[in-house]
């Protein structure tokens, strides 16, 4: 039976709702009213609802209690209790600690007490304590305890929880059932709770619920938990929308309702077990007889995608999987989600288990972090009809649960996503100079793809490789480590020694106009840490511990270098410092952001630091803080950062790599990088923006990856060596201004792809969606015939067919079309413009336009709603159709119908569609009738209009004197 789950949150309450942490001499916050519409967040208007920050609390006076800390279970007496002395506790999860308290209950009563009776308590959660001196002043009536207390604990009924003290205690519950709300009574040193309904004679004010409210709260009746939700879990089986996804789900798995976290459609899953442990495995039950995909990671630093029909299909490390459970006859799909998150010190992830069972993972990666129970270690969110509304929403509840992270639409996003940009890395690799960036530099912009960033690749800084005896193993190669936060000597100059980085941003800046110059590090310093002994940053030697999951994905970590020769960890403590030094420098000489590389390292270092969650925490939240304080455009970008230890944690980066790396000399790699960006980005993109890598103009799939990169959202950049470009290509992504024509989301699979395979069936083709501000986009790719191959631990190519894939093409499979639509009633006709032949199509709602594809082979589309202006009268802008991502270019759109009673423009009607389009180059569009005429500015231009297609083109010969060109076409 799914039980309860409380918490208690005990401190300074005052009584007009507000809660003093006196040391600081301020009011944290108030406390919300109780949310009676979910059933859940049942507290009174004076109770806490929430913890102040962790900056803001300090010691605790808890006497003896932290001898608890060091014990598996304590008899906990009166005395242990007494005032008097000071400690501070920490109990990780799986202590367990008799606390002295008594329950007095006789329906609908809850009278908790103090006398020295003992009841056992699991905790579920960490419990930490803080708190403060002396409390401000309070009614003599009511005094305030100096110590702010929060107890997460999982209990066997619906309690209230006390610690014997002659001062009063606030408490605030959450409870994980509806019942009646509590109210506060109480007096001197008692304090005293009961329900609302057994206190009408009672001094607090009552609180009423609406029948709205009522219908709307979870209950938990004779085993079975009801959520106001399409998704329950009853009678030993997960159900959404009536539909059985899981079966024989065993008791151990425990359901907790997400009312309490918005208007969100779904439940939260833990378990229960015999003993604690650092990892645990339970069976969820057994998934068939659906489609699903599988985010999930083949190597430590990387996800792909992954699709199936049962549970044994899904692979080990899954970190997100979207399941479609199929409608009979006419009725919709629904789209269940499975999140797993992070819980305390605890990672989850899912994985297939024996049969067709779908398991849960939960690990802490530290052998001394243990715990017995969770409560939230799997969101399971659902909706009808829209995967993508089921994703956000399931990401929108783990936010509100977990307050740990935020989205992608919450943060900003540094300049560079909108220009173009080069990277040093395969030009130069480790080799990269002052006058290697230069070379590069000059050349793009010799040819009229100017960069507006650089991003100065690993090669810069100043490191030291081991000798054999420090490296423990005469198994070269033998690992580098940071030995400075400075330049290294090929970026210094021995006749000034006021050069450095400095005078290479100096130049990029002054010479070749760039607007941004990033540097790369490693998220502890460099790929072999930073050296023991070197600065101040407290580094000692610490040895990878993989987890089984990803060992079993990419056993080559056995036998990796950073496993073998370890690396020197900073410690969690100084990590700020070193990052605030590091970015500090490299702000001081001009730079405006870092490549955060290698970032997944860091959960197989958390034994002794609390566990993997724990340090992944610390780190980000010093990185966070530094990047902030340092870098104001919040010029950051992750990479090598696919586990959601990290990802639940992230508050500031806003741009994540989302693959493994291009490859220009992997020819099986290219499908799959292009296939496994797009999959990801379903996941990655609700949490950051992605970046789909870095990739060479002259390569034979270089038209392939660039008109990805175009239409990706995210920032675009290349690697090419200095001289060898194909200008051609980049002036389809790049206007001379540098600029680029960036799609407004992360580019994703169309809503009929998001279950096919286009690396493997052998018959599918990936179709690719994203929004401009007027029109959609759609890439479609032939990805098949190579795949990551779980088998060889490698990417490999398998057999397919020579032959073209056939697909249809449809304006809805951009998935929110309608919204760039400027008319409410629109009827769904879009104008659609083939990229590859220049074809303007116009297409019926329910029509499809057929499009084949060899391997390697790609199409762009562009999408645009069609406006019906008058009878006989409809238009659509395309954009510029030289460019990849055409309609980028459309950044206002206007339609006016003027009459003809006396009007300047004659007595027949006229129709104007007004626009303001961004670049320069053949600017297109769709009219049903030729125009009358056009205007550029106040100058009438001259256009051309082909009648059979209805597409007419403009020229504009150079870029706007101002942000944009004001165009006027009159019908």
């Amino acid at each position: 039976m799914p039980r309860p789950y409380a918490s208690a949150t005990w401190g300074a309450l005052g009584l007009d709702g507000s809660f003093a942490v006196p040391d600081m001499n301020r009011t944290i916050g108030r406390t919300r009213q109780p949310d009676l519409a979910h059933g859940h967040g049942l507290t009174h208007p004076l109770a806490i609802q929430s913890d102040p920050a962790p900056s803001r609390t300090c010691a605790c006076a808890l006497p003896r209690l932290i001898r608890a800390a060091s014990k598996q279970a304590t008899d906990l007496t009166a005395a242990d209790v007494r005032d008097g002395a000071e400690a501070e506790l920490q109990l990780q999860q799986g202590r367990r600690v008799l606390v002295p308290f008594q329950i007095f209950s006789a329906a609908p009563y809850i009278y908790p007490s103090f006398p020295p009776a003992a009841t056992r308590i699991l905790a579920a959660g960490l419990a930490s304590v803080s708190g403060a001196a002396s409390p401000s002043s309070h009614p003599a009536s009511v005094r305030a305890d100096p110590s702010l207390i929060r107890l997460s604990s999982r209990l066997a009924g619906v309690l209230a929880l006390s610690f014997q003290s002659t001062r009063w205690f606030g408490i605030g519950y959450d409870f994980g059932v509806s019942v009646t709300p509590l109210c506060w009574i109480g007096s001197g040193s008692r304090c005293s709770f009961r329900t609302l309904a057994a206190a009408k004679e009672s001094s607090p004010p009552s609180t009423s619920v609406s029948p709205t409210q009522q219908q709307s709260r979870s209950t938990i009746e004779g085993g079975e938990m009801t959520v106001a939700s399409s998704v329950r879990l009853a009678g030993g089986n997960l159900t959404v929308c009536g539909r059985t996804v899981l079966s024989g789900v065993p008791d151990a798995v425990v359901a907790t309702s997400a009312a309490t976290e918005g208007a969100v459609d779904g439940i939260f899953l833990g378990a229960d077990f015999a003993e604690p442990a650092a990892r645990h495995v339970v069976s969820l039950g057994d998934l068939r007889d659906v489609r699903f995909m599988a985010c999930f990671r083949f190597k430590l630093w990387w996800m792909a995608q992954r699709m199936g029909e049962k549970g044994s299909d899904v692979p080990r490390e899954t970190q997100f999987l979207l399941v479609e459970s199929r409608g009979v006859g006419d009725e919709d799909a629904a789209y269940v989600v499975f999140l797993p998150l992070v819980e305390g010190a605890f990672r989850a992830s899912i994985q297939g288990g024996a049969g067709d069972a779908l398991e849960l993972c939960v690990e802490s990666g530290d052998d001394d972090t243990r715990a017995a129970s969770f409560e939230r270690s799997l969101f399971v969110g659902a909706a009808e009809s829209d995967p993508f509304a089921a994703i956000s929403g399931a990401v929108a509840a783990a936010k509100s649960a977990l307050r740990t992270f935020r989205v992608r639409a919450e943060k900003k996003l540094p300049g560079i996503v909108d220009y173009f940009g080069w990277c040093t890395w395969d030009a130069f690799y480790q080799d990269v100079t002052q006058e290697g960036v230069e070379a590069g530099l000059r050349s793009l912009i010799a040819g009229g793809a100017p960069p507006k960033f650089v991003i100065i690749d690993d090669g810069w800084q100043s490191v030291a490789t081991d000798t054999n005896e420090s490296a423990g193993e005469d198994k070269p190669p033998l690992l580098s480590r940071l030995t400075g936060i400075k330049e290294n000597s090929k970026f210094q100059n021995a006749d000034d020694p006021a050069a450095g980085i400095k005078t290479v941003v100096r130049l990029a800046k002054e010479e070749y106009r760039l607007k941004y110059v990033y540097v790369w590090h490693a998220i502890t310093g460099y790929w072999g840490g930073v050296r023991p002994g070197e600065e101040h940053y407290r580094s000692s030697m610490q040895f990878p511990k993989v987890s089984p999951g990803v060992m079993e994905n990419e056993p080559g970590m056995k036998t990796d270098v950073l496993t073998v020769q370890g690396l020197g960890l900073v410690h969690p403590r100084a990590v700020y410092r070193f990052y605030d030094e590091l970015h500090a420098y490299l702000a001081a000489a001009g730079v405006d952001g870092v490549k955060v590389d290698v970032q997944c390292i860091l959960e197989t270092l958390g034994a002794g630091h609390g566990g993997r969650v724990q340090l992944t925490r610390q780190y980000h939240q010093a990185l966070d803080a530094s990047v902030a304080k340092n870098f104001p455009e919040n010029g950051i970008i992750a990479c090598m950062s696919h586990n959601t230890d990290a990802l639940y944690c992230s508050k500031q980066t806003a741009v994540v790599r989302a693959s493994d790396d291009f490859y220009p000399r992997d020819p099986a790699s290219h499908t799959i990088h292009i296939a496994s960006v797009a999959y990801n980005s379903v996941f990655l993109g609700e949490f950051m923006l992605p970046d789909w890598d870095m990739f060479h103009s002259l390569h034979q799939a270089g038209d392939y990856h660039g008109s990805a990169r175009a239409i990706s959202g995210g920032p675009v950049y290349v690697s090419d060596a200095p001289g060898k470009h194909n200008f051609e290509l980049l002036k389809k992504i790049v206007l001379p201004d540098g600029s680029i024509l960036r799609a407004r989301l992360p580019g994703r699979p169309t809503k009929d792809c998001l279950f096919t395979d286009p690396a493997r069936d052998g018959v599918s083709l990936l179709k690719i969606w994203n929004m401009n501000k007027f029109t959609g986009v759609l890439g479609v790719y032939n990805c098949q015939g190579a795949a990551w191959n779980s088998v060889e631990k490698k990417n490999t190519f398998h057999q397919t067919g020579t032959e073209a894939l056939t697909c249809g093409v449809k304006g809805g499979d951009v998935h929110l079309i309608s919204e760039a639509a400027t008319d409410t009633e629109w009827d769904g006709d879009c104008a659609m413009y083939r990229h590859a032949d220049g074809d303007l199509v116009v297409l019926p709602h329910d029509a499809a336009l057929p499009v084949s594809l060899k391997v390697l082979e790609h199409d762009i589309l562009t999408v645009s709603p069609i406006k019906e202006l008058a009878p006989g009268f409809r238009f659509a802008p395309i954009g510029l159709v030289d460019m990849f991502n055409s309609g980028g270019a459309v950044e206002g759109l206007t339609y006016h119908l003027l009459g003809g009673d006396g009007s300047t423009l004659g007595s027949e009607a006229v129709a104007l569609a007004c626009m303001e389009v961004k670049g320069c180059g053949r600017f297109g569009a769709y009219s049903s009738v030729r125009p009358r005429k056009s205007t550029l500015g106040s100058a009438q231009i001259e256009l051309k209009y082909d009648s059979s297609s209805g597409l007419l083109i403009l020229q504009l010969d150079a870029m706007p004197k101002e942000r944009v060109h004001k165009i006027v076409i009159e019908l």
